[in-house]
């Protein structure tokens, strides 16, 4: 793949994984019992919600953090956002999953781990074939 499809695959990436970021974030912030309501998993008691809006405000931060990337432009800050993002989606989805194997969140919960670790899976291809390009 030439530099150009990468920029151009990574820019919707960036766009599309921030938007729905920055989006959940502000949701869970604002929001939180319609936000997860949305999302279609049980909503916590009163006291819970602090706690997800605090979340929130992590989870919008991410968000925020690939719109900031894709605002500067060229491929440098794709490459960082990319890189730095990777680690914060594994530990997401890799906790979500296990959560719901041990039964401590509801299954519907598994849509955030298949987005987060799909989400790894296309940053660490974009990564790998940014490598190829460059050569």
């Amino acid at each position: 793949m030439n530099t150009r499809r990468w920029l151009r695959y990574s820019r919707l990436l960036a766009l599309l994984a921030g938007a729905m970021d920055a989006t959940t974030g502000l949701g869970l912030v604002g929001a939180p019992a319609l936000t997860l309501g949305c999302m279609l998993v049980p909503v916590p008691g009163a006291e819970a919600l602090l706690y997800v809006r605090f979340v929130g405000v992590f989870v919008g931060a991410v968000g925020a953090s690939y719109l900031v990337a894709l605002g500067r432009g060229g491929s440098e800050p794709l490459r960082k956002v990319f890189e730095c993002t990777m680690l914060f989606r594994a530990a997401a989805g890799l906790f979500t999953g296990g959560a719901v194997l041990a039964g401590a969140l509801a299954p519907a919960w598994l849509a955030v781990t298949f987005t987060d670790l799909s989400l790894v899976g296309l940053q660490v291809w974009l990564l790998r074939v940014a490598v190829v390009a460059d050569e």
